[in-house]
């Protein structure tokens, strides 16, 4: 502390340079440790990414009350950028605050020197200075000086660390600070992502542009990943948005452990990331990370108390061999990563010549959709499910085709998801219903035996207030037996509300349509709500299906779901089913149905058929 007329001591300074005011005997002014690490301590936090008023202290040593004035008028002297000192008492509690013009101004009236030099700082200080605890947000602070009033931006305020005093800052702190903050919001609302905190759309791009011409100098390779989130509409729309936003937010973690400090993990839009890799050898190392991240998906994502378990899609391109432009390369990422959705879902594929359709429909397939049920684009083929026991054919399965007129024949894999981001989901759902049952009386009345009608229903058509008594109507006016409809449903639509779920389940299980759990082992499993629900069938999901034999732990989860469903008296069937192995292993599982590649694909009416015909005399 400055000497004060009771006992003549020493000034403190913000750094380990010892600034000697003489006092009245001549005595020099000793560093006080303790107060030293206090203030280097807060110079230190002052780095953190804190936004608390510890951002803005300067490390100035406060005065004792009892300090003499003209001791502090010479120490303002010496330091013409000091712009106030704060006084504490001998707790180091603050109890004032000098404001450097106020009070030199004092001491340059005619005998002031003469007339206070006897005087302590007490009789000058402001007695009511504005103090503030160490953890008071800089937004909280700018509030309290305005209430307080604006002086306080040219005197400052203090702030203590439980009562000790600890620091001081004026309004130009404050304003630089709330100016560079503003700064880097700015900053950071256009180059990041909001929810993930990951590079967004510009900062990716930006970089993709910078890391494509360093590899035109450095003679390298770029390696580009884009990443979709397999079925991800189904944990939006039947969780909510906030689940669907945390569930987002998990998975840009999990792509973070699986890549290199060095590669860039971004978020483009809605479900899709990318990855960045600088200095790749092969596409080895992009297979090496693709599996890492499949291998990852495969361990639970804890979101919202839930364990949910989520798989993606991965596209690959490479840098110059496949484009060496950036917009082209993320074209051809793209179109990749539809290839593997095609292909499955839960995979990755690399970019080859002949895939860039995929990205250029989904630029453009909007519009044309808006116009496509108007012009009769719209297609239904059918994929028979086969009854083991009896080897014969009992129902058939829905499937929606666009046939475009300028792109040939799409499945729903290039459509789908922009019917239902688009809200088109409710009336091309309509109208796959109206045509399935269609379909269904005329093959009835032309002779060929009863057969199941199945029907895919997404969470925005089910969830509309008209869905129940816009079936019936269709059932009714259509002709078609209630019986010889099923209505597939994902296990994460019924998990949504069981209270407002489970009314039109009834209401439809009444009037005598059919309802299957479709996908089921992929969403939410809750098997107390399961069974309260007036469901007719479990659809085993193909994932589990392909490749059986080869994945013991498949046949385990198999057995285990159909042990559920004979618990509860549900048929079972098996999707995806491709090769006799499958077969017979799904069968042994327990599985009473099958359905998939190794009977027929999806067919036309007047294809299926023919194939029903020729099915049924190798079987007689």
């Amino acid at each position: 502390m400055l000497p004060t007329s009771e006992n003549p001591s020493g000034l403190l300074t913000a750094i380990r340079i010892q600034h000697s005011i003489s006092s009245d005997n001549g005595s020099k002014a000793p560093i006080n440790e303790s107060s030293l690490n206090l203030f280097n301590q807060a110079w230190l936090n002052r780095l953190d990414d804190n936004p608390t008023v510890i951002r803005l202290l300067n490390n100035v040593p406060p005065i004792d009350e009892h300090t003499l004035c003209l001791l502090v008028l010479e120490l303002f002297q010496k330091q013409p950028s000091l712009f106030a000192v704060p006084v504490v008492n001998h707790l180091n509690h603050p109890v004032g605050i000098v404001e450097r013009n106020s009070f030199v101004e004092t001491f340059i009236r005619p005998y002031a020197k003469e007339l206070n030099a006897k005087k302590t700082i007490a009789d000058f200080m402001n007695k009511t200075p504005v103090i503030v605890d160490k953890e008071t947000s800089i937004d909280d602070i700018a509030r309290i000086i305005v209430d307080a009033g604006m002086q306080h931006m040219v005197s400052g305020f203090i702030a203590t660390d439980e009562g000790q005093y600890l620091g001081i800052a004026n309004g130009h702190n404050l304003l630089t600070e709330i100016t560079q903050r503003k700064q880097a919001n700015l900053f950071k609302l256009a180059h990041f992502d909001q929810l993930t905190k990951l590079p967004n759309r510009v900062l990716f791009l930006d970089r993709l542009n910078m890391a494509i011409i360093q590899s035109e100098r450095q003679q390298s390779q770029v390696g580009l990943l884009f990443i979709d989130l397999d079925k991800f509409k189904h944990f939006n729309d039947s969780m909510g948005h906030s689940f669907g936003d945390e569930l987002l937010i998990a998975v840009s973690e999990r792509l973070i452990e699986c890549a290199r400090e060095s590669e860039t993990v971004a978020r483009l839009s809605g479900d899709e990331f990318t990855i960045l890799l600088d200095n790749v050898k092969s596409q080895a190392d992009l297979d090496v990370l693709c599996n890492r991240i499949l291998d990852s998906m495969k361990q639970p994502l804890r979101v919202m108390g839930r364990e949910v378990f989520i798989t993606v899609s991965i596209g690959s391109a490479m840098c110059p061999s496949d484009d060496d432009k950036s917009a082209g390369l993320l074209v051809k990422a793209d179109a990749a990563m539809y290839e593997a959705k095609r292909s499955g879902r839960n995979a990755y594929r690399h970019y080859v010549t002949g895939m860039n359709l995929y990205s250029y429909e989904r630029m453009t397939l909007e519009t044309d959709l808006r116009m496509a049920l108007e012009r009769n684009e719209f297609e239904l083929y059918y994929q028979p499910q086969v009854l083991l026991s009896s080897g014969k054919v009992v129902g058939n399965e829905a499937l929606i085709r666009w046939r475009h007129p300028l792109r040939g024949l799409l499945p729903p894999i290039h459509f789908i998801e922009l019917i239902e981001e688009s809200g088109l989901i409710v009336p091309i759902g309509k109208w796959v219903i109206e045509e399935a049952c269609r379909q269904q009386v005329i093959w009835m009345r032309s002779g060929l035996e009863p057969m199941c009608m199945s029907v895919n229903i997404s969470a925005m058509q089910f969830y509309q207030s008209d869905f129940c008594e816009m079936v019936k109507s269709i059932v009714i006016e259509s002709g078609i037996q209630p019986e010889h409809l099923e209505l597939e449903l994902t296990e994460s639509v019924c998990m949504h509300d069981v209270g407002s779920v489970l009314i039109p389940l009834q209401e439809l299980h009444d009037f005598g349509v059919k309802l299957a759990i479709d996908d089921f082992g992929t969403g939410f499993s809750n098997l107390s709500y399961l069974n309260k629900f007036p469901i007719d069938r479990l659809k085993i999901d193909q994932s589990f299906i392909r490749h059986i034999e080869s994945e013991p732990v498949n046949i385990e989860i198999v057995r285990a779901i159909v042990a559920l469903g004979r618990s509860m008296s549900l048929e079972l069937v098996a999707e995806g089913v491709e090769t006799d192995n499958e077969m017979d292993l799904a069968e042994s599982c327990g599985c009473e149905f099958v359905q998939g590649y190794r009977f027929s694909k999806p067919l036309p009416a007047d294809q299926l058929e023919l194939w029903l015909s020729d099915f049924s005399k190798k079987n007689s």
